[in-house]
């Protein structure tokens, strides 16, 4: 009698752990809510905030608006950084997307980056890139300057140029609508990300930004020699005037 008690307990214990496993509980997640969102780098910074909350081989799902670019950058975001997109799902309106955590590349690659320009509408690929590179797991290093030294001046905002400069506002509505944050919240997402900042300290005095007031304490005040070094070393070169 007491052997088949606990031929019975080890039956309904091993139904039980079974049922428990994440693998079959994946359709009860609740999905991150990312409609409305068509900027792949806004909508992954947040998946991966959420991933580094759950265990390696656990489950995140994403629901987003149903637009071919964002799964073409959901794939090639998994493949970079060691995750697994088991399956997407159509539904009516948006597209779920099942990704299951993977462990990083411990010898991941890095970029670096020259940027010159504060033109609100010349930032968004750079930073764009630069973003997309860090939330993959990629070492990221950013060369302010010339004009693009005022970035990392606190209180700084990027505008448009021109004659289209009172549309500044406008612009930074509909942009941000879309998951294109203005260039200020962009830079303090790749610090968070932990890429380096560099600034040009011969632009510095000439672009009025004072060491006091550079947006944080670490940036490394270079010129051309240190910033060689970097892209010497760094996987991915891109420069922008």
């Amino acid at each position: 009698m007491i052997r088949s008690l606990i031929v019975i307990f080890i039956v309904v214990t091993a139904i039980g752990f079974a049922s428990a496993n994440p693998r079959e509980k994946e359709m009860n997640l609740a999905p991150l809510d990312m409609t409305g969102k068509t900027i792949t780098p806004y909508i992954l910074f947040h998946a991966a905030k959420h991933l580094q909350s759950i265990k390696p081989d656990e489950v995140l799902m994403i629901e987003t608006d149903i637009f071919k670019a964002i799964e073409s950058d959901i794939n090639a975001w998994c493949r970079m950084a060691g995750h697994l997109l088991e399956k997407t799902e159509i539904k009516e309106e948006s597209q779920l997307y099942y990704i299951r955590k993977g462990i990083p590349d411990p010898n991941q690659k890095s970029l670096a980056m020259m940027i010159s320009s504060t033109s609100l509408e010349e930032l968004l690929s750079p930073l764009g890139l630069a973003l997309s590179a860090a939330i993959s797991g990629r070492q990221v290093h950013l060369y302010f300057q010339g004009p693009g030294t005022r970035l990392l001046k606190n209180g700084y905002t990027s505008s448009l140029e021109g004659i289209s400069k009172p549309f500044t506002g406008f612009a930074k509505s509909g942009l941000e609508k879309a998951g294109h944050l203005p260039a200020e919240k962009k830079i303090r997402q790749l610090k968070e990300l932990g890429a380096i900042f560099y600034i040009c300290g011969g632009s510095m005095d000439h672009f009025g930004v004072k060491e006091a007031d550079l947006i944080f304490d670490d940036i490394v005040q270079a010129e051309y020699f240190t910033i060689l070094e970097v892209m010497e070393s760094s996987d991915v070169k891109i420069m922008l005037q």
